[in-house]
Protein backbone atom coordinates (compact mmCIF):
# COMPACT_ATOMS: atom_id res chain seq x y z
CA UNK A 1 0.00 0.00 0.00
CA UNK A 2 1.39 3.54 -0.93
CA UNK A 3 2.34 5.60 1.79
CA UNK A 4 0.52 8.99 2.35
CA UNK A 5 2.85 11.29 3.01
CA UNK A 6 0.76 14.54 5.26
CA UNK A 7 2.08 17.78 7.17
CA UNK A 8 0.69 19.61 10.14
CA UNK A 9 -0.47 23.24 8.66
CA UNK A 10 -0.28 25.12 11.07
CA UNK A 11 -2.33 28.34 10.51
CA UNK A 12 -2.17 31.38 13.98
CA UNK A 13 -2.68 33.84 11.81
CA UNK A 14 -3.75 35.61 8.84
CA UNK A 15 -1.45 37.93 6.91
CA UNK A 16 -2.12 40.60 4.11
CA UNK A 17 -0.94 39.91 0.39
CA UNK A 18 -0.90 42.12 -2.91
CA UNK A 19 0.93 45.36 -0.92
CA UNK A 20 -1.45 45.65 1.82
CA UNK A 21 0.11 46.19 5.21
CA UNK A 22 -2.58 45.87 7.41
CA UNK A 23 -2.68 42.20 9.48
CA UNK A 24 -6.68 40.64 9.69
CA UNK A 25 -6.64 40.38 13.21
CA UNK A 26 -9.79 38.49 12.87
CA UNK A 27 -9.62 35.73 11.40
CA UNK A 28 -7.96 32.73 12.60
CA UNK A 29 -8.50 29.95 10.59
CA UNK A 30 -8.28 26.32 11.83
CA UNK A 31 -5.36 24.30 12.19
CA UNK A 32 -5.03 21.44 9.92
CA UNK A 33 -3.70 18.25 10.61
CA UNK A 34 -3.38 15.46 7.74
CA UNK A 35 -2.81 12.18 8.87
CA UNK A 36 0.39 9.95 9.95
CA UNK A 37 3.04 9.57 7.51
CA UNK A 38 2.05 5.94 6.98
CA UNK A 39 -0.56 3.59 6.70
CA UNK A 40 0.36 0.50 7.62
CA UNK A 41 -2.45 0.47 9.75
CA UNK A 42 -5.43 0.99 7.97
CA UNK A 43 -8.68 0.62 8.34
CA UNK A 44 -10.25 -0.95 5.16
CA UNK A 45 -14.12 -0.95 4.74
CA UNK A 46 -15.92 -1.08 1.61
CA UNK A 47 -19.77 0.18 3.43
CA UNK A 48 -21.29 3.19 5.38
CA UNK A 49 -22.11 -0.47 8.08
CA UNK A 50 -18.30 -1.50 8.28
CA UNK A 51 -17.84 2.68 9.06
CA UNK A 52 -20.26 2.53 11.73
CA UNK A 53 -18.86 -0.43 13.35
CA UNK A 54 -15.65 0.90 13.91
CA UNK A 55 -14.79 2.43 16.97
CA UNK A 56 -11.99 5.57 16.01
CA UNK A 57 -9.45 6.62 17.93
CA UNK A 58 -6.75 9.50 17.60
CA UNK A 59 -4.61 8.96 14.79
CA UNK A 60 -6.49 6.12 13.50
CA UNK A 61 -6.97 6.34 9.23
CA UNK A 62 -9.75 4.29 7.52
CA UNK A 63 -9.75 4.16 4.36
CA UNK A 64 -12.35 3.24 1.68
CA UNK A 65 -12.03 0.53 -0.96
CA UNK A 66 -12.38 1.83 -4.77
CA UNK A 67 -15.38 1.59 -6.36
CA UNK A 68 -18.80 2.20 -6.92
CA UNK A 69 -20.58 2.96 -3.04
CA UNK A 70 -24.34 3.17 -3.75
CA UNK A 71 -26.80 4.36 -1.54
CA UNK A 72 -24.34 4.88 1.07
CA UNK A 73 -25.13 7.27 4.49
CA UNK A 74 -21.77 7.80 5.93
CA UNK A 75 -21.33 8.90 9.69
CA UNK A 76 -17.71 9.39 10.16
CA UNK A 77 -17.30 9.81 14.01
CA UNK A 78 -14.81 10.48 16.00
CA UNK A 79 -12.71 12.80 18.47
CA UNK A 80 -8.97 12.97 16.76
CA UNK A 81 -6.58 15.89 18.32
CA UNK A 82 -4.17 18.67 17.00
CA UNK A 83 -1.35 16.03 16.17
CA UNK A 84 -3.38 13.62 15.37
CA UNK A 85 -6.52 13.71 13.55
CA UNK A 86 -8.91 10.89 12.05
CA UNK A 87 -8.86 10.52 8.38
CA UNK A 88 -11.13 8.99 6.47
CA UNK A 89 -9.79 8.03 2.94
CA UNK A 90 -10.09 7.21 -0.68
CA UNK A 91 -8.08 3.77 -1.59
CA UNK A 92 -7.23 6.29 -4.59
CA UNK A 93 -8.42 9.71 -4.80
CA UNK A 94 -11.40 10.19 -6.97
CA UNK A 95 -12.14 6.62 -7.48
CA UNK A 96 -14.44 6.13 -4.59
CA UNK A 97 -17.84 6.12 -6.27
CA UNK A 98 -20.68 7.51 -4.02
CA UNK A 99 -23.63 7.61 -6.03
CA UNK A 100 -27.23 6.66 -5.66
CA UNK A 101 -28.92 7.94 -2.42
CA UNK A 102 -25.09 8.47 -0.54
CA UNK A 103 -24.42 11.17 1.70
CA UNK A 104 -21.48 11.90 4.28
CA UNK A 105 -22.00 13.42 7.74
CA UNK A 106 -18.71 14.50 9.39
CA UNK A 107 -19.72 14.47 13.32
CA UNK A 108 -16.25 15.14 16.18
CA UNK A 109 -13.26 16.91 16.24
CA UNK A 110 -10.18 16.76 13.85
CA UNK A 111 -11.73 14.81 11.36
CA UNK A 112 -10.26 14.88 7.89
CA UNK A 113 -12.06 13.13 4.84
CA UNK A 114 -10.21 13.22 1.38
CA UNK A 115 -10.33 11.76 -2.42
CA UNK A 116 -14.48 11.12 -2.43
CA UNK A 117 -16.09 11.27 -5.69
CA UNK A 118 -19.97 12.16 -5.44
CA UNK A 119 -21.55 12.02 -9.05
CA UNK A 120 -24.85 11.74 -10.41
CA UNK A 121 -26.55 10.91 -7.16
CA UNK A 122 -29.92 12.30 -6.45
CA UNK A 123 -31.19 13.02 -2.11
CA UNK A 124 -34.26 14.15 -3.25
CA UNK A 125 -36.23 11.26 -0.90
CA UNK A 126 -34.41 11.59 1.76
CA UNK A 127 -33.48 15.36 1.54
CA UNK A 128 -30.17 15.21 3.38
CA UNK A 129 -27.31 17.45 2.49
CA UNK A 130 -24.58 15.76 0.69
CA UNK A 131 -22.01 16.28 3.13
CA UNK A 132 -23.27 17.27 6.65
CA UNK A 133 -20.97 19.05 8.87
CA UNK A 134 -22.62 18.43 12.38
CA UNK A 135 -23.03 21.07 15.15
CA UNK A 136 -20.77 19.30 16.91
CA UNK A 137 -17.63 19.01 14.40
CA UNK A 138 -14.94 20.86 15.05
CA UNK A 139 -11.64 21.65 13.50
CA UNK A 140 -12.37 19.73 10.85
CA UNK A 141 -11.86 18.84 7.06
CA UNK A 142 -13.10 18.44 4.05
CA UNK A 143 -10.42 18.37 0.83
CA UNK A 144 -9.96 16.65 -2.46
CA UNK A 145 -13.45 15.97 -3.02
CA UNK A 146 -15.71 16.24 -6.01
CA UNK A 147 -19.84 16.46 -5.92
CA UNK A 148 -21.06 16.68 -9.17
CA UNK A 149 -24.63 16.73 -10.75
CA UNK A 150 -25.99 15.61 -7.20
CA UNK A 151 -29.47 16.78 -8.03
CA UNK A 152 -32.84 15.39 -8.55
CA UNK A 153 -35.56 15.54 -11.33
CA UNK A 154 -37.47 18.19 -9.06
CA UNK A 155 -35.49 21.22 -9.13
CA UNK A 156 -38.09 22.76 -6.42
CA UNK A 157 -36.32 20.05 -3.35
CA UNK A 158 -34.38 21.91 -1.39
CA UNK A 159 -30.96 20.34 -0.23
CA UNK A 160 -26.92 21.73 0.42
CA UNK A 161 -24.44 19.86 -1.32
CA UNK A 162 -22.05 21.06 1.65
CA UNK A 163 -24.01 21.97 5.16
CA UNK A 164 -21.16 23.66 7.57
CA UNK A 165 -22.19 24.18 11.31
CA UNK A 166 -19.95 23.75 13.96
CA UNK A 167 -16.50 25.53 14.32
CA UNK A 168 -12.80 26.35 12.51
CA UNK A 169 -13.89 23.49 9.93
CA UNK A 170 -12.44 24.18 6.75
CA UNK A 171 -13.38 22.90 2.92
CA UNK A 172 -10.41 23.14 0.67
CA UNK A 173 -9.35 21.71 -2.61
CA UNK A 174 -12.92 20.42 -3.98
CA UNK A 175 -14.68 20.68 -7.28
CA UNK A 176 -18.38 21.30 -7.18
CA UNK A 177 -20.77 21.61 -10.56
CA UNK A 178 -23.87 21.20 -11.60
CA UNK A 179 -26.03 22.06 -8.41
CA UNK A 180 -30.15 22.28 -10.81
CA UNK A 181 -32.05 22.23 -7.50
CA UNK A 182 -32.86 25.04 -4.92
CA UNK A 183 -30.88 25.58 -2.22
CA UNK A 184 -26.96 27.03 -1.90
CA UNK A 185 -24.60 24.88 -3.01
CA UNK A 186 -22.32 25.46 0.20
CA UNK A 187 -24.08 26.99 3.51
CA UNK A 188 -22.05 28.19 6.32
CA UNK A 189 -24.72 28.03 9.09
CA UNK A 190 -24.69 30.99 11.71
CA UNK A 191 -24.31 31.21 15.59
CA UNK A 192 -24.08 33.97 18.08
CA UNK A 193 -20.54 33.59 18.44
CA UNK A 194 -17.73 33.06 16.15
CA UNK A 195 -17.63 30.00 13.56
CA UNK A 196 -15.06 30.48 12.29
CA UNK A 197 -14.40 28.65 8.49
CA UNK A 198 -12.24 28.54 6.01
CA UNK A 199 -13.57 28.31 2.15
CA UNK A 200 -10.48 28.03 0.02
CA UNK A 201 -8.48 26.41 -3.25
CA UNK A 202 -11.95 25.14 -4.60
CA UNK A 203 -13.60 25.07 -8.02
CA UNK A 204 -17.17 25.72 -8.30
CA UNK A 205 -18.38 25.17 -11.68
CA UNK A 206 -21.61 25.83 -13.24
CA UNK A 207 -25.03 26.12 -11.96
CA UNK A 208 -27.23 26.80 -14.03
CA UNK A 209 -29.59 29.73 -13.54
CA UNK A 210 -32.57 28.72 -10.44
CA UNK A 211 -34.72 31.45 -11.68
CA UNK A 212 -35.59 32.67 -8.14
CA UNK A 213 -33.87 33.19 -4.62
CA UNK A 214 -32.20 30.65 -3.24
CA UNK A 215 -29.47 29.68 -5.91
CA UNK A 216 -26.63 31.00 -4.18
CA UNK A 217 -23.36 29.24 -4.37
CA UNK A 218 -21.87 30.10 -0.97
CA UNK A 219 -24.01 31.84 1.67
CA UNK A 220 -22.92 32.56 5.32
CA UNK A 221 -25.28 32.92 7.87
CA UNK A 222 -28.46 34.29 8.15
CA UNK A 223 -29.98 37.19 8.75
CA UNK A 224 -30.74 36.53 12.58
CA UNK A 225 -27.26 36.43 12.77
CA UNK A 226 -26.18 39.35 11.06
CA UNK A 227 -24.44 41.40 14.02
CA UNK A 228 -22.36 37.94 14.86
CA UNK A 229 -18.42 38.22 14.09
CA UNK A 230 -18.56 34.88 11.85
CA UNK A 231 -14.72 35.55 11.30
CA UNK A 232 -14.81 33.48 8.17
CA UNK A 233 -12.47 33.17 5.31
CA UNK A 234 -13.22 32.90 1.99
CA UNK A 235 -10.40 33.31 -0.06
CA UNK A 236 -8.54 31.47 -3.11
CA UNK A 237 -11.78 30.11 -5.05
CA UNK A 238 -12.97 30.28 -8.61
CA UNK A 239 -16.79 30.83 -9.48
CA UNK A 240 -17.25 29.96 -13.27
CA UNK A 241 -20.71 30.31 -14.47
CA UNK A 242 -21.98 30.08 -11.24
CA UNK A 243 -24.96 31.39 -12.76
CA UNK A 244 -27.65 30.11 -9.53
CA UNK A 245 -29.01 33.49 -8.85
CA UNK A 246 -28.40 37.52 -7.73
CA UNK A 247 -25.72 36.86 -5.53
CA UNK A 248 -22.99 34.22 -6.32
CA UNK A 249 -21.66 34.70 -2.95
CA UNK A 250 -24.53 36.08 0.29
CA UNK A 251 -22.63 37.44 2.79
CA UNK A 252 -25.06 37.61 6.14
CA UNK A 253 -22.77 38.32 9.03
CA UNK A 254 -20.19 40.44 10.23
CA UNK A 255 -16.65 40.78 10.09
CA UNK A 256 -15.65 38.20 7.28
CA UNK A 257 -12.53 38.39 4.57
CA UNK A 258 -13.56 37.14 1.39
CA UNK A 259 -9.93 38.05 -0.44
CA UNK A 260 -8.09 36.48 -3.70
CA UNK A 261 -10.72 34.44 -5.69
CA UNK A 262 -12.00 34.80 -9.36
CA UNK A 263 -15.41 35.43 -10.39
CA UNK A 264 -15.51 34.03 -14.40
CA UNK A 265 -18.69 34.97 -16.46
CA UNK A 266 -20.88 34.28 -13.70
CA UNK A 267 -24.51 36.48 -13.35
CA UNK A 268 -24.40 37.23 -10.22
CA UNK A 269 -22.49 39.25 -7.68
CA UNK A 270 -20.31 39.02 -4.56
CA UNK A 271 -23.24 40.69 -1.74
CA UNK A 272 -22.50 42.05 1.40
CA UNK A 273 -26.09 41.39 1.91
CA UNK A 274 -26.16 41.78 5.71
CA UNK A 275 -23.93 42.71 8.67
CA UNK A 276 -20.76 44.83 9.05
CA UNK A 277 -17.58 45.30 8.85
CA UNK A 278 -16.48 42.83 6.15
CA UNK A 279 -13.07 42.95 4.43
CA UNK A 280 -13.77 42.40 0.36
CA UNK A 281 -10.07 42.71 -1.52
CA UNK A 282 -7.55 40.97 -4.04
CA UNK A 283 -10.76 39.62 -5.96
CA UNK A 284 -10.97 39.02 -9.97
CA UNK A 285 -14.33 39.79 -11.80
CA UNK A 286 -14.16 39.25 -15.04
CA UNK A 287 -17.50 39.58 -16.87
CA UNK A 288 -16.48 39.09 -20.59
CA UNK A 289 -19.61 40.97 -21.43
CA UNK A 290 -21.52 38.22 -20.87
CA UNK A 291 -24.92 39.09 -19.30
CA UNK A 292 -25.84 39.80 -15.79
CA UNK A 293 -22.29 38.89 -15.08
CA UNK A 294 -21.92 41.08 -11.85
CA UNK A 295 -19.45 42.78 -9.70
CA UNK A 296 -19.68 43.38 -5.67
CA UNK A 297 -23.08 44.61 -4.10
CA UNK A 298 -22.72 46.55 -0.73
CA UNK A 299 -24.93 47.07 2.02
CA UNK A 300 -24.40 47.72 5.37
CA UNK A 301 -21.93 49.27 7.85
CA UNK A 302 -17.99 49.89 7.62
CA UNK A 303 -17.25 47.18 4.97
CA UNK A 304 -13.61 47.96 3.32
CA UNK A 305 -13.95 46.96 -0.29
CA UNK A 306 -10.67 47.72 -1.93
CA UNK A 307 -7.33 46.79 -4.30
CA UNK A 308 -10.33 44.44 -6.66
CA UNK A 309 -10.14 44.05 -10.24
CA UNK A 310 -13.12 43.84 -12.34
CA UNK A 311 -12.93 43.63 -16.42
CA UNK A 312 -15.82 43.06 -18.56
CA UNK A 313 -18.93 43.66 -16.55
CA UNK A 314 -21.85 44.23 -19.18
CA UNK A 315 -24.30 45.00 -16.38
CA UNK A 316 -25.73 48.29 -15.09
CA UNK A 317 -27.49 48.97 -11.80
CA UNK A 318 -27.61 46.83 -8.79
CA UNK A 319 -24.96 44.42 -10.92
CA UNK A 320 -22.92 46.84 -12.08
CA UNK A 321 -19.12 46.89 -11.13
CA UNK A 322 -19.89 48.22 -7.67
CA UNK A 323 -23.49 49.14 -6.45
CA UNK A 324 -23.90 50.91 -3.40
CA UNK A 325 -27.31 50.07 -2.50
CA UNK A 326 -30.30 52.18 -0.57
CA UNK A 327 -31.81 50.95 2.47
CA UNK A 328 -34.73 50.52 3.96
CA UNK A 329 -36.13 52.93 6.80
CA UNK A 330 -36.06 50.78 10.72
CA UNK A 331 -34.64 48.00 8.27
CA UNK A 332 -35.69 44.36 10.17
CA UNK A 333 -32.62 42.22 9.91
CA UNK A 334 -33.94 40.16 6.22
CA UNK A 335 -34.05 43.81 5.20
CA UNK A 336 -31.88 46.18 3.40
CA UNK A 337 -29.57 48.28 5.82
CA UNK A 338 -28.39 51.54 5.21
CA UNK A 339 -24.54 51.94 3.52
CA UNK A 340 -22.53 53.23 5.96
CA UNK A 341 -18.84 54.42 6.90
CA UNK A 342 -17.78 51.80 3.99
CA UNK A 343 -14.15 52.68 2.44
CA UNK A 344 -13.67 51.77 -1.40
CA UNK A 345 -10.29 51.70 -2.30
CA UNK A 346 -7.88 51.41 -4.55
CA UNK A 347 -9.72 49.14 -7.31
CA UNK A 348 -9.28 48.61 -10.90
CA UNK A 349 -12.64 48.89 -13.42
CA UNK A 350 -11.63 48.53 -16.95
CA UNK A 351 -14.29 48.00 -19.71
CA UNK A 352 -17.40 47.79 -17.71
CA UNK A 353 -20.77 49.61 -18.68
CA UNK A 354 -20.99 51.41 -15.36
CA UNK A 355 -18.26 51.52 -12.83
CA UNK A 356 -20.64 52.74 -9.61
CA UNK A 357 -24.03 52.57 -8.69
CA UNK A 358 -24.62 54.91 -5.87
CA UNK A 359 -27.96 54.51 -4.56
CA UNK A 360 -28.41 51.67 -6.47
CA UNK A 361 -32.01 49.42 -6.35
CA UNK A 362 -34.12 53.02 -5.25
CA UNK A 363 -37.66 52.30 -4.35
CA UNK A 364 -37.48 48.56 -4.32
CA UNK A 365 -38.55 46.88 -1.91
CA UNK A 366 -38.95 50.09 0.16
CA UNK A 367 -35.49 51.02 0.42
CA UNK A 368 -35.68 55.24 0.37
CA UNK A 369 -32.57 55.73 2.52
CA UNK A 370 -29.28 56.71 0.67
CA UNK A 371 -25.67 55.77 1.69
CA UNK A 372 -24.05 58.18 3.97
CA UNK A 373 -20.46 58.78 5.14
CA UNK A 374 -18.33 56.83 2.45
CA UNK A 375 -15.06 57.15 0.58
CA UNK A 376 -13.73 56.42 -2.37
CA UNK A 377 -10.70 56.88 -3.35
CA UNK A 378 -7.61 56.00 -5.66
CA UNK A 379 -10.07 54.15 -7.53
CA UNK A 380 -9.19 53.38 -11.61
CA UNK A 381 -11.88 53.19 -14.20
CA UNK A 382 -11.06 52.88 -17.82
CA UNK A 383 -15.14 53.12 -19.05
CA UNK A 384 -14.92 52.57 -22.51
CA UNK A 385 -17.80 54.04 -22.99
CA UNK A 386 -19.91 53.13 -20.32
CA UNK A 387 -20.43 55.40 -17.36
CA UNK A 388 -18.29 56.13 -14.24
CA UNK A 389 -20.69 56.97 -11.51
CA UNK A 390 -25.26 56.97 -11.80
CA UNK A 391 -26.28 58.30 -8.69
CA UNK A 392 -29.34 56.29 -8.71
CA UNK A 393 -30.16 58.75 -5.35
CA UNK A 394 -28.26 61.44 -4.06
CA UNK A 395 -25.77 60.16 -0.83
CA UNK A 396 -24.74 61.77 2.12
CA UNK A 397 -22.13 63.03 3.28
CA UNK A 398 -19.12 61.10 0.58
CA UNK A 399 -15.46 61.95 0.29
CA UNK A 400 -13.73 61.73 -3.14
CA UNK A 401 -9.76 61.46 -3.64
CA UNK A 402 -7.41 60.38 -5.99
CA UNK A 403 -10.13 58.92 -8.17
CA UNK A 404 -8.86 58.53 -12.04
CA UNK A 405 -11.40 58.30 -15.04
CA UNK A 406 -11.50 58.50 -18.61
CA UNK A 407 -13.30 56.72 -21.58
CA UNK A 408 -16.86 57.82 -20.47
CA UNK A 409 -19.46 58.01 -23.02
CA UNK A 410 -23.02 60.25 -23.87
CA UNK A 411 -24.56 58.03 -20.56
CA UNK A 412 -22.31 60.08 -18.14
CA UNK A 413 -24.90 62.85 -18.43
CA UNK A 414 -23.22 64.20 -14.74
CA UNK A 415 -20.28 65.78 -13.84
CA UNK A 416 -17.71 63.57 -12.02
CA UNK A 417 -17.33 65.19 -8.21
CA UNK A 418 -14.42 66.80 -6.98
CA UNK A 419 -11.85 63.80 -6.30
CA UNK A 420 -12.11 62.16 -9.73
CA UNK A 421 -9.71 63.09 -12.60
CA UNK A 422 -10.81 62.86 -15.93
CA UNK A 423 -7.58 61.49 -17.93
CA UNK A 424 -6.45 58.86 -19.65
CA UNK A 425 -4.22 56.79 -17.80
CA UNK A 426 -2.70 55.09 -20.63
CA UNK A 427 -3.48 51.59 -19.61
CA UNK A 428 -1.77 48.65 -21.64
CA UNK A 429 -2.76 44.72 -21.93
CA UNK A 430 -0.62 42.68 -19.90
CA UNK A 431 -0.45 39.08 -18.60
CA UNK A 432 -3.48 36.86 -19.07
CA UNK A 433 -5.38 39.86 -20.80
CA UNK A 434 -5.72 42.29 -17.91
CA UNK A 435 -4.83 45.86 -18.11
CA UNK A 436 -1.91 47.83 -16.24
CA UNK A 437 -0.87 51.59 -16.71
CA UNK A 438 2.31 52.49 -19.00
CA UNK A 439 4.96 54.47 -17.83
CA UNK A 440 4.27 57.85 -17.54
CA UNK A 441 0.55 56.97 -16.98
CA UNK A 442 -1.00 59.62 -14.47
CA UNK A 443 -2.13 56.64 -12.83
CA UNK A 444 1.32 55.82 -11.53
CA UNK A 445 2.70 57.54 -8.61
CA UNK A 446 -1.03 59.20 -8.14
CA UNK A 447 -2.26 57.46 -4.89
CA UNK A 448 -3.58 59.59 -2.72
CA UNK A 449 -4.37 59.97 1.47
CA UNK A 450 -3.58 57.38 3.72
CA UNK A 451 -5.21 54.17 4.42
CA UNK A 452 -4.47 51.57 7.01
CA UNK A 453 -5.61 48.85 5.86
CA UNK A 454 -4.39 49.57 2.23
CA UNK A 455 -1.51 52.22 0.80
CA UNK A 456 -0.34 51.87 -2.28
CA UNK A 457 1.92 54.00 -4.91
CA UNK A 458 -0.51 53.59 -7.43
CA UNK A 459 -4.34 54.20 -7.98
CA UNK A 460 -6.13 51.49 -8.67
CA UNK A 461 -5.30 47.64 -7.92
CA UNK A 462 -1.55 46.35 -7.61
CA UNK A 463 -0.60 44.43 -10.63
CA UNK A 464 -0.88 40.93 -10.96
CA UNK A 465 1.43 38.96 -8.57
CA UNK A 466 2.34 35.60 -8.60
CA UNK A 467 -0.52 34.80 -6.44
CA UNK A 468 -2.97 36.54 -8.57
CA UNK A 469 -1.69 35.07 -11.95
CA UNK A 470 -1.70 31.31 -10.77
CA UNK A 471 -5.25 31.54 -9.80
CA UNK A 472 -6.19 33.23 -12.71
CA UNK A 473 -4.63 30.03 -14.43
CA UNK A 474 -6.10 27.73 -11.64
CA UNK A 475 -3.04 26.53 -10.64
CA UNK A 476 -3.74 24.47 -7.42
CA UNK A 477 -7.30 25.06 -7.26
CA UNK A 478 -9.86 22.17 -6.81
CA UNK A 479 -8.61 18.53 -6.33
CA UNK A 480 -5.63 17.83 -7.84
CA UNK A 481 -6.43 14.37 -10.13
CA UNK A 482 -8.73 17.01 -12.21
CA UNK A 483 -7.10 18.99 -15.02
CA UNK A 484 -8.83 22.38 -14.23
CA UNK A 485 -6.30 24.55 -15.65
CA UNK A 486 -6.47 26.54 -18.84
CA UNK A 487 -9.88 26.72 -19.29
CA UNK A 488 -10.86 30.10 -18.16
CA UNK A 489 -9.78 32.58 -21.02
CA UNK A 490 -9.95 37.01 -20.40
CA UNK A 491 -10.87 38.57 -23.51
CA UNK A 492 -9.79 42.12 -24.31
Amino acid sequence: MKSIKYFLIVLASVSLLSGCEKSVKVIDPPIVVKPKPSCTSCKMISSAAELAALTLNAGDTVMMKSGDWNNQRLIFKGNGTAQAAIVLIAEKAGEVNLKGASSLAIDGQWLVVDGLNFNNGNLGVSKLNVVDFSSASRNCRLTNTSIVDYSPANQTIDYRWVSMNGKNNRMDHCYLKGKAHQGPTVVLWGASTAISHRIDHNYFGARPDLGNNGGETIRVGTSEYYLSEALVLIEQNIFEHCNGETEIISNKMSKNVIRNNFFFESRGTLSLRHGNGTEVYGNYFVGNDVKDAGGIRIIGENHLVYNNYLQGIATTGQTCAIAILDGVPHSEPSGYFQVKNVKIVGNTIVNCAQAFDIGAGKGGNGRTVPPADCTIANNLIQAKGGIAIAYTDQPQNFFYEGNLAFGMGGGQTLALPTGFLQEDAKLEVVDLNTYFPVAGSVALGGFKGSYNFFQSVNVGSNALDELHKALLKCVDIGPARLSLGGLLTIKK
